[in-house]
């Protein structure tokens, strides 16, 4: 890991940037997840539980969006490694870019925006866990998938500074994973009691 820092100014304005903007991401998506289930205020002031969800999820997809061109800007600022500017590792940047948007995709696909963008935290609760694929193949195929697709954004782009952010990525989602689990797993754990207190 100490190699990849001699290409790489940490303090360099667009590589501090990519780190804050990988690191707000998943805490501001939980801070205000928490609090909506919490004290549903978010599908008060937006008279719905499903458009407080979809106003969140808007948010955190320009906050990618926001992190992604952060994370591009921090690699071209700074020098390509000689070592990974050849075609084989581009060819592999590109297979993980592919892998990470299909695990991406086909996890939006299987859990809906709602299901993707924390609607359990707004009571949308799903009857049961999806296991069909990706999740028959990886628990949290959305956040892998991402971590593999910045993997294949650096190796095509033979940066360095893009592999320390991606294993800053990754740092981070585990540490969301951590997290979020067993927040979510008491949601689903409360579900039957709060099914049975309706009837």
């Amino acid at each position: 890991m100490t190699w990849l820092l001699q290409y790489t100014n940490p303090l360099d304005p667009s590589v501090v940037a990519a780190v804050l903007t990988i690191a707000f991401n998943p805490f501001f998506w939980n801070v205000v997840a928490r609090w909506e289930h919490r004290t549903r205020k978010l599908s008060s002031a937006f008279r719905s539980p499903h458009l407080a969800c979809y106003s969140l999820g808007g948010v955190i997809l320009l906050l990618n969006g926001l992190r992604s061109h952060c994370f591009t800007q921090a690699m071209l600022s700074q020098p390509k490694m000689e070592g990974l500017d050849n075609p084989t590792t581009y060819c592999l940047g590109l297979a993980l870019l592919s892998v990470g948007s299909v695990f991406v995709l086909s996890s939006f696909f299987a859990l809906g925006f709602t299901g993707t963008f924390l609607g359990d935290y707004f009571g949308i609760l799903k009857e049961a866990r999806v296991t069909t694929f990706p999740f028959s193949i990886v628990d949290n195929p959305m956040y892998w998938g991402s971590t593999a697709n910045y993997l294949g954004w650096a190796l095509m782009h033979a940066s360095p500074t893009g592999l320390l952010l991606t294993a800053v990525v990754a740092l981070v989602y585990v540490v969301a994973i951590l997290y979020e689990e067993p927040f979510t797993a008491e949601i689903y754990r409360q579900k039957p009691a709060r099914s049975h207190r309706r009837r």
